[in-house]
């Protein structure tokens, strides 16, 4: 009897691949990622079965459904090759990402072919039928995807890892991407870092993974370790010298010493080895920009001619990554602040805009943004109404963060001032009131909720925050 579509569906659902991951779409920026995870073919001779797999899936997402299957057959092709002795276990999530492609080109028998296979291999293997607890693989699979797919997914692949490590503790695999989802969801302004055991727990396993050599290198280098650092810098380019993944965490090392000349040196070497530019473009213009910082510090009256240079070349830079990575935040901030300091300031409002319409910043994103913002009404737009209004967002996001307390200690500033000058606005007294209470100074908080209440009788907001810090004296 031919196979019916609805009787495919729910068998589909139950398959463990990257149809069945919510991978989605409007997280990613699709031909970038499918940019870069087609380099990664060339550079990555790991994980080749992972990278095809993710990518016929990108190209499902792009409606190109026969080149799906062409990266799903060089996937399978991949397993043979590395894994001639466990394929069918080893074969799992590809097969499921075949079932669904078959299942999309209404190709329902080929479809059910492949579901069948997942099946009989799960029976065969497996004797429980929670089988993804049974192959940690597939958990790693799934942690790659999710870590190549972005900020907003990291979470989920240091779980995803962590699963896998409880099934395979030693397996260098496996430690190496929990390392590096611990890395990304650090943040670098904080004092200890929770990625250090992580990462040199997985170069013992795996020492000739040079990614995650420069990776500690840079962790080492925010706590302080820089000497400690530099040896991993030298360890990894000495192994792996024309790796661009390893050329470009050696620039920054490099650029963070105040070394410009030499990771501009790595830069420009990547540059040649690498198809893949964004990335290398974004560290140029950083490494300009350090340049046009210590031009301005060392020099009372530094050159007209230099500063216009190295503000274009950052420029230059920072626009090139930001039309290749659409959703890519920082380098929207980079470049809007440039834009800012070259007084272009359409172009630098535009930028600030396009950041606000990216759909996956997070907290701390969001935080950063409305302090910039802020930073750019108040300096260079000379509207210190406006500056204070995006400082009071960035503090309704209430996670403790370097740009929180930036916010807070321009908001305080700036409200003074205004009270000094002998406001009569309710909401200066209360933003004011507010701030002091996030810093402890609670009578002087008490004092600007009874003004802004004085100005605004029966607001709500002040009443509750009134008695919270009465009842806290």
């Amino acid at each position: 009897s031919p196979v019916s579509k609805n009787s495919l569906k729910s068998s589909l659902l139950q398959l463990e691949c990257y149809f069945t991951w919510n991978l989605l779409k409007e997280d990613v920026d699709l031909d970038e990622l499918e940019e870069r995870v087609g380099h990664q073919v060339e550079f990555f001779t790991k994980s080749k079965v992972t990278i095809y797999n993710l990518l016929s899936y990108l190209c499902y997402l792009k409606n190109s459904n026969e080149e799906a299957l062409r990266n799903v057959q060089n996937a399978e092709e991949e397993v043979k090759k590395s894994h001639p002795d466990e394929i069918p276990r080893r074969s799992l999530v590809t097969w499921g990402n075949y079932a669904w492609i078959y299942y999309h080109m209404k190709r329902y028998e080929e479809a059910q072919t492949y579901i069948s296979k997942v099946e009989n291999s799960c029976r065969n293997l497996s004797s429980t039928p929670q089988w993804k607890a049974q192959y940690p693989e597939i958990y790693a699979e799934e942690g790659w995807a999710l870590l190549q797919y972005g900020r907003k997914y990291y979470g989920r692949a240091k779980a995803c890892f962590g699963n896998a490590l409880q099934k395979e503790p030693d397996n260098p695999e496996f430690n190496a991407g929990y390392a590096i989802a611990v890395y990304r969801l650090e943040d670098p302004y904080k004092e200890q870092s929770l990625s250090l055991e992580p990462l040199k727990r997985a170069i013992e396993l795996d020492p000739e993974n040079t990614f995650i050599v420069v990776l500690l290198a840079l962790r080492l280098q925010d706590v302080n370790e820089i000497e400690e650092g530099e040896k991993y810098i030298e360890k990894a380019i000495e192994k792996t010298p024309d790796l661009p993944y390893v050329l470009r965490y050696a620039a920054k090392f490099y650029r963070r010493q105040g070394d410009i000349d030499k990771a501009l040196g790595f830069l420009k070497k990547a540059l040649a080895v690498t198809p893949n530019p964004s990335f290398f473009h974004h560290q140029l213009g950083l490494c300009y920009r350090s340049q046009l910082i210590q031009l301005k510090r060392d020099t009372r009256y530094p050159p007209q001619e230099q500063v216009d240079k190295l503000t274009q070349l950052c420029i230059f830079h920072f626009k090139e990554v930001m039309e290749k990575k659409t959703k890519f935040f920082y380098v929207h901030m980079d470049l809007a602040n440039m834009y800012a300091e070259a007084k272009r300031y359409e172009e630098a409002e535009e930028t600030f805009q396009k950041a606000f319409q990216i759909s996956i910043l997070n907290d701390n994103d969001k935080q950063e943004l409305y302090y910039c913002y802020g930073n750019f009404k108040r300096f260079h737009m000379k509207n210190e109404s406006e500056a204070i209004e995006h400082y009071a967002e960035a503090l309704k996001i209430k996670i403790d963060s370097f740009f929180f307390n930036k916010s807070k200690d321009a908001l305080r500033i700036l409200l003074e001032r205004r009270v000094r000058r002998g406001s009569r606005e309710a909401t200066d007294f209360g933003r004011l009131g507010l701030v002091y209470s996030l810093n402890g100074e609670k009578h002087e908080a008490i004092r600007c909720y009874e003004e802004a209440l004085a100005l605004h009788p029966g607001n709500e907001e002040y009443l509750s925050a009134l008695c919270e810090l009465r009842l806290s004296i």
